[in-house]
């Protein structure tokens, strides 16, 4: 129920089938699940606003992708959650707000020049201040993920 609601936002933006756009569409969304999916483990990355892109672009380009992405285990749960409510869970604000510290302690650690560190700061805490200021919405169990 709640992926036909879905897919059906997505037929607004009409598959597009053109012979040039569509396969742009389709690289540019293979482009930002695989950056999606590299964010689910590497820090600096985030998730949510790859998957999202993904899902924009599968919408225009192949409702086969589309369909996967948004019934996927993993990784529809995150767009269903930022489309219903504009929310980010609470366990992803944590690991997110951590793994931001521990990229920030890494560089300080490694005696990274002040600058960068200032740069790095400044990226990572507007970071930081957005993720931890979007809703939780509500919480996503593994047997509604599925």
């Amino acid at each position: 129920m709640r992926l036909a609601r879905l897919r059906r936002c997505a037929r607004g933006g009409a598959h597009e089938q053109n012979r040039v756009t569509r396969p742009l569409w389709i690289a540019f969304g293979l482009t930002a699940l695989s950056l999606g999916a590299i964010g689910v483990v590497l820090p600096l990355l985030p998730t949510t606003p790859f998957l999202l892109l993904a899902a924009f672009a599968f919408a225009r380009s192949s409702p086969r992708l589309h369909s996967w992405l948004l019934g996927h285990r993993l990784f529809g749960p995150f767009i269903e959650n930022w489309h219903r409510h504009g929310a980010i869970s609470r366990r992803v604000k944590i690991v997110s707000a951590l793994s931001m510290a521990a990229v920030f302690g890494v560089s300080l650690a490694l005696g990274v020049s002040g600058w960068v560190l200032a740069v790095q700061a400044l990226a990572l805490g507007a970071s930081a201040l957005f993720v931890l200021t979007r809703p939780e919405g509500p919480a996503v169990s593994d047997r509604d993920a599925g």
